[in-house]
């Protein structure tokens, strides 16, 4: 299993990063643009685009750019149009990609992630996304992308945190929350869970195969002791395969397909 949209390089502690142009930002923001936006579009029809946060952890690529660019497209869009279309940034403060950092970190150092204390490994993630959220926050800016730049949402703030645990008390109320079993991704190496994002899957080729079911049970008596064929690009997944399943005005056309004995 390997990590998903790691850095090539870290380049946290380099100060040698060409910095956003200040006078620019400054002008920018001195016109107060958005702010009269807002104060325009008091009582009009409301307009959210909830904006998947982008992690805090390098500076901003392509990939970024585009993402904001057409975001603020849209947002900007709304608001010509009349609506009152705030923009609230956000970025993601938590996850595998920003310990790894902190880990490369303490091995440049010979140092070992397990003999940290944890409120210290914690509080160094915490650290690093800060100042990688300042950063993206100014190279976003520097883009032209209009939003809420002094209050934006992070995953790591104390208040973000709460709502998240007061939602979810409200789906424990309610009985929606329960226990149950699902297969999790695991990483021995970095003793942590991996989201699905973050694994990526050596590509192989397969044999396509066809396979026949025999269907043991059926309403329509002719169907019994007769195959369904299926194909399949995935032959490892057969030996655990137990049935297979189809509507049942699929059954009545297999069903007339099958030969029937003479007379």
């Amino acid at each position: 299993m390997a990590r998903h949209g790691l850095p090539a390089e870290d380049r946290f502690s380099d100060e040698s990063r060409p910095r956003a142009e200040e006078p620019a930002i400054a002008r920018w923001a001195e016109t107060g643009l958005y702010r009269q936006l807002r104060e325009a579009r008091k009582g009009a029809e409301r307009f959210i685009l909830h904006d998947d946060p982008p992690y805090a952890n390098g500076d901003i690529h392509m990939g970024h750019a585009m993402n904001k660019i057409l975001k603020d497209i849209i947002v900007r869009s709304a608001s010509l149009m009349g609506k009152d279309a705030p923009y609230v940034p956000g970025w993601d403060c938590h996850g595998l990609p920003i310990e790894w950092k902190i880990e490369e970190a303490y091995r440049k150092k010979k140092m070992d992630k397990d003999e940290v204390p944890k409120d210290q490994f914690r509080a160094e993630c915490r650290a690093y996304a800060e100042q990688w959220v300042a950063v993206q926050a100014e190279q976003f800016q520097r883009l032209g992308v209009m939003g809420e730049w002094d209050d934006p949402y992070l995953t790591m703030k104390l208040e973000a945190e709460a709502k998240i645990v007061e939602e979810l008390l409200k789906f424990a109320e309610s009985g929606q929350l329960y226990r149950g079993a699902k297969p999790v991704m695991w990483s021995p190496v970095e003793k942590t869970a991996l989201a699905e994002a973050e694994v990526e899957y050596e590509e192989i080729i397969s044999t396509q195969i066809d396979v026949g079911f025999e269907i043991v049970e059926s309403p329509i008596p002719a169907l019994v002791g007769a195959h369904a064929v299926i194909w399949t690009t995935t032959p490892w997944t057969i030996p655990v395969n137990q049935a297979i399943a189809y509507g049942s005005g699929h059954l009545r056309e297999y069903a007339d397909l099958v030969p029937r004995p003479p007379g």
